[in-house]
């Protein structure tokens, strides 16, 4: 659930939606002889106090007992559901949106998201508010756990070399917009030995600029790694689960790259599986298959990725936008993760993470935008699969059409009113011919 504070997302609205989480996990966990346990965390915006203490109500109201873990990360509350044997937890974030959203993120028992199909049935008790209250003597009780950051951190190392890491003394400029991501990622490269020099790491919620970490929003970043000479740079989102890197010259390389540069390390160590979403670039399909491995593709979403790395046993596997999960930490997308490996990475081969960068290779890759509604969509996907009859076609997802030269994928957004388009090739002037042809279908439906 995501929404505008104050309009749409009220403490009355998160109180039904944490009734509702509660009744859900009351009748899926019913043989569960123990009182049921959530944990609830929270990134840095300033309606996050008000919006978890609703859920923690909503929560305790139908007889749960809930754990409050203040600030933490997205992939901390990952963590911290298995680490204290939870029923489910709860992350009040709007990620990566502007900070007159927040949201309310759900967990399973696993650390995965519900299933769409889970997810319907949770959203059906919250309209129709059929909640399973409990009486006076059997409300849930509300405590506290400080040790996310600590749990985390431990859970993180145990996947790569502290040591080898530690005598590279990497000096690294860490971007974390004021979110939550700023505390235990520096004390993650600290105990990596690393030097630090931290920009928007207070966790105030006043993002310093815009928060989703693309290019157009890290160029402070940029700046900053240039000044201070470091070699490598990384910018978060508010809730962390999405990592951008910036190279040793101050060059944004970007979100697509961390995954890319993440699975090149594990593929050094080991054979297997990688899975990704539909819109992710093919460099992991390189890397994997240079290691005699495949990656299996699944519609967005980091709880379809997470279900395909553990039904295919997957070594790695994220998404496009920066999310890099390995399942030895948590089946959640993890900004700290994606930071180990590839100074893991650096620390093994001895080169410069623009040198990396350049030897996986890369394609040109565009990305957009625009609104559209449901009837004007479907209208669209039906025009390019007249367009596209050469292609390869997958529709679990929208459509994404595969090309020997490229590939395009059009689908409507989970978290906004808006149809996305990505835009894959081996040069520009390929992709360029996909982006005219859909720029036509756009016009002619569109206007």
């Amino acid at each position: 659930m995501r929404g505008l504070v104050g309009e749409n997302l009220t403490d009355s609205v998160a109180h039904d939606y944490g009734c509702a989480f509660g009744t859900f996990l009351k009748k899926s966990c019913a043989a569960k002889a123990e009182k049921l346990l959530v944990c609830i965390g929270r990134d840095s915006r300033s309606s996050g106090p008000m919006l978890k203490s609703a859920v923690a109500a909503g929560l305790c109201d139908t007889g749960l007992g809930v754990i409050d873990l203040a600030i933490a990360t997205t992939p901390s509350v990952g963590v911290m559901v298995q680490q204290l044997d939870c029923s489910g937890g709860v992350v009040i974030t709007a990620s990566h949106n502007p900070i007159q959203y927040n949201g309310i993120k759900l967990l399973l028992a696993n650390s995965i998201a519900p299933s769409p199909e889970e997810a319907k049935r949770i959203r059906q008790l919250f309209l129709d508010r059929k909640f399973s209250l409990a009486d006076s003597h059997n409300r849930g009780k509300l405590t506290s756990n400080e040790q996310a950051d600590e749990v985390h951190i431990s859970k993180v190392l145990s996947i790569v070399d502290k040591g080898m890491i530690a005598a590279k003394r990497f000096r690294v400029v860490l971007d974390s917009v004021n979110g939550a991501g700023g505390q235990v990622t520096k004390k993650l490269l600290a105990e990596l030995g690393c030097e630090v020099v931290a920009i928007n790491d207070e966790p105030t919620g006043l993002f310093a600029h815009t928060p989703e970490p693309t290019a157009e929003n890290l160029t402070g970043l940029c700046e900053a790694v240039k000044n201070e000479k470091a070699q490598i740079g990384f910018g978060q989102d508010p809730d962390a689960d999405r990592l951008a890197i910036v190279d040793e010259n101050g060059t944004y390389i970007g979100e697509e790259y961390t995954l890319a540069l993440a699975a090149k390390y594990i593929f050094s160590k080991k054979s297997g599986n990688a899975a990704t979403n539909l819109s992710t670039s093919r460099m992991i399909d390189d890397i994997a298959a240079k290691a005699g491995g495949r990656v299996f593709r699944t519609p967005v979403g980091e709880a379809n990725v997470a279900a395909a790395m553990l039904e295919h046993n997957c070594i790695i596997g994220g998404e496009g936008n920066g999310g890099v999960i390995d399942l030895r930490v948590s089946p959640i997308r993890d900004s700290l993760v994606g930071i180990a490996l590839i100074l893991q990475l650096m620390a093994e081969t001895g080169k410069t993470v623009g040198r990396l960068s350049r030897e996986i290779g890369g394609y040109y890759m565009t990305k957009d935008k625009f609104t559209a509604d449901k009837l004007q969509a479907q209208r669209i996907l039906d025009a390019a699969k007249r367009c596209f009859t050469d292609a390869k076609l997958d529709t679990t997802d929208g459509c994404r059409f595969d090309f020997d030269n490229g590939w395009l994928h059009l689908r409507v957004s989970n978290t906004e009113p808006v149809m996305r388009v990505i835009v894959e090739a081996k040069n520009q002037s390929i992709a360029q011919k996909y982006i005219d042809a859909v720029l036509s279908i756009r016009r002619q439906i569109l206007g």
